[in-house]
């Protein structure tokens, strides 16, 4: 058995154990949610960590064209949710939305599992033309140029010299080609399959809004007020949504990078669809939780036999048009996102100025330090799927003796130490309320930007370590997303019990959105420090490693000084802030939904 694999069954198996005992002792409908949402995320994050690679490998993207699009659609499928849940909540009801959600959800990821013929880039020379050649994908890919009949492997130097090795002396091209000297063009695919990438990621996108908000939703509703079981529910429900995110990596990530894109996400579509018939067969458990609010006012026809429901489903079908339209530019989608944030400010200004007492000011004013504070983290977070991701392709060495894995596979790694660790923080934090020493919200935010920062700084201390094909040992990768892990478990639960405790009753929407909507910004800022990683590919591939290593080490310090820096002025300004609120109750120790 591959070792990554059995690493994994071992995780698997150790931390389930107890995890099942708990599930015993929680209504029978948690079940049904905890394996729909582990199968919707095992998709989701299946498809998230092949993205990057399908864009720059298969359609010959640039990286700063595929980082954008990647940008744009993690930005856009973390900002549907708000809309999806508010549909849910007023009109179509928890359960029909997620179910419809799930359905657009399997349609997007089998349309990504259509990759059609591969884009291809050739090399101009004079008046003269040459195909380029690459096979592989992620560390294992090879590119060659086709000269008459023979294949010869290319290297770039750092000033753009390209040097074909082999390359026999009666060749009507030179061994060196000075950089000017020749030009690339990339063949795209045909329009029909650029046309389906887009629409597949629309599906995508809009179907996790649907189903992402509606079915934590639902899980809430199963529990009646003061159940002291909800605590524990919800942190298996977690467990469901990491346990997904671990094995999506693992499988899906092996599978697109070793067999063919078709596989890895089929796979994902395939666990999708599990989720969605565990759903549906599963509903009698769900105990009528989730129905929509007016279910007579739903069904009524509105123009022949159009009832309201089909109006809605038939809207969120144009949304998917609107979305395709959208998620192609990534400029445009931080347009939205800037007029967005504008009018949400606005409005909590004037609701702050007009409406609050000094102390609901106060506390106002702290969760919008939170909110901002959590931009910063995840921005250095997300760089997971696609900076992170290419810096393991082209810079680490995956292999520890006759044991390898694939770039895509390193996604496992975050997922995997959530699982194992966030019980441990479970127990730190209850041991530190008892006895007095647990640290205030700002307190564990700065905490968690430290260590975000400290995990790009030990991927720049790796590259101390850097063999001659400029690869890092895979250790150090780990150790980044170990620190990455350790801030999401000093951030994540914090955060939404937080917007919780500081908002009035009436912006608690409001500021539920806000929070949503900063983590759909750090998704574009996100992309955006992505492109600063940029590198000169040819036929998807950077050739030139070395400078590779220094663009990443040179943005990865930047990024790193710069968590570490807004950690330390809030670990400074904690004592001061935390004043704002007028308590200052424990959070329970979950990880992150998303």
């Amino acid at each position: 058995m591959d070792p990554l694999f059995a690493a994994g069954l071992i995780v698997t198996a150790a931390t389930a154990a107890p995890v099942l005992v708990q599930m015993l002792r929680q209504p029978r409908g948690l079940f049904v949610l905890f394996f729909a949402e582990m199968w919707e995320r095992f998709s989701y994050y299946g498809m998230r960590g092949l993205l990057i690679f399908y864009l720059t490998e298969h359609f010959l993207f640039g990286d700063r064209a595929a980082q954008g699009q990647y940008g744009a659609y993690t930005s856009l499928a973390y900002l549907a949710p708000l809309f999806g849940g508010v549909l849910a909540d007023r009109l179509l009801g928890t359960r029909k939305a997620a179910t419809f959600g799930a359905l657009l959800l399997v349609a997007g990821h089998f349309a990504m599992a259509i990759e059609g013929p591969p884009a291809t880039q050739i090399l101009r020379y004079g008046e003269k033309s040459y195909l380029f050649e690459g096979r592989g994908s992620g560390a294992a890919r090879e590119v060659r140029v086709k000269v008459g009949d023979g294949l010869y492997p290319i290297a770039l130097s750092a000033g753009g010299a390209m040097t074909l090795k082999g390359l026999p002396p009666n060749a009507d091209l030179p061994a060196v080609l000075p950089k000017g000297a020749y030009a690339l063009e990339v063949i795209a695919v045909p329009p029909f399959y650029r046309n389906l990438l887009y629409l597949a990621l629309s599906l995508i996108i809009v179907g996790v809004g649907l189903l992402k908000p509606n079915i934590s939703s639902i899980a809430g509703q199963l529990y009646a007020e003061g159940d002291p079981r909800r605590d524990s529910g919800f942190t298996l429900y977690y467990y469901g949504i990491n346990l997904g995110a671990f094995w999506a990596a693992i499988a899906c990530g092996w599978l697109g990078q070793t067999i063919g894109w078709w596989a890895g996400f089929g796979a994902a579509g395939v666990g999708m669809l599990a989720g969605l018939v565990v759903f549906i067969v599963g509903k009698p458990w769900l105990d009528g939780k989730g129905e929509p609010p007016e279910p007579a006012r739903l069904a009524a026809p509105l123009l022949g036999a159009l009832t309201r429901e089909r109006a809605i489903y038939l809207c969120a079908l144009i949304a998917v048009g609107v979305v395709w339209a959208l998620v192609q530019r990534f400029a445009a989608v931080g347009f939205m996102l800037a007029a967005a944030s504008a009018a949400t400010l606005l409005y909590l200004s004037v609701f702050m100025a007009k409406f609050c007492t000094k102390i609901e000011r106060a506390r106002l004013m702290l969760a919008l330090v939170l909110i901002a504070s959590s931009v910063v983290f995840w921005t250095l977070f997300e760089q997971a799927g696609t900076s992170l991701n290419q810096f393991a392709e082209r810079n680490v060495n995956l292999g520890v003796g006759a044991f390898s894995m694939t770039a895509a596979q390193t996604q496992s790694f975050n997922a995997g130490f959530v699982l194992i660790l966030a019980p441990l923080f479970a127990g730190l934090w209850a041991m530190l309320g008892r006895r007095g020493a647990d640290p205030n919200p700002v307190a564990k935010f700065g905490f968690a930007l430290i260590q975000a920062g400290l995990g790009f700084f030990a991927l720049v201390w790796g590259a101390e370590f850097a063999d001659a094909n400029a690869r890092i040992p895979l250790m150090f990768l780990a150790l980044a997303y170990l620190l990455h892990t350790t801030g999401e478990l000093c951030l994540s639960p914090v955060g939404l019990s937080q917007m919780t405790r500081l908002s009035p009753a009436a912006t608690l929407s409001t500021l539920m959105a806000t929070w949503f909507l900063a983590t759909s910004w750090a998704q574009w800022i996100g992309g955006r420090i992505a492109q600063l990683t940029a590198a000169e590919t040819i036929a998807g591939a950077a050739l030139d490693s070395e400078a590779a290593l220094k663009t990443y080490a040179h943005v990865f310090a930047l990024i790193g000084a710069w968590g570490i820096a807004a950690g330390a002025l809030l670990l400074l300004a904690s004592p001061w802030l935390k004043r704002w609120a007028d308590s200052n109750a424990s959070d329970p120790p979950a990880p992150r939904d998303n």
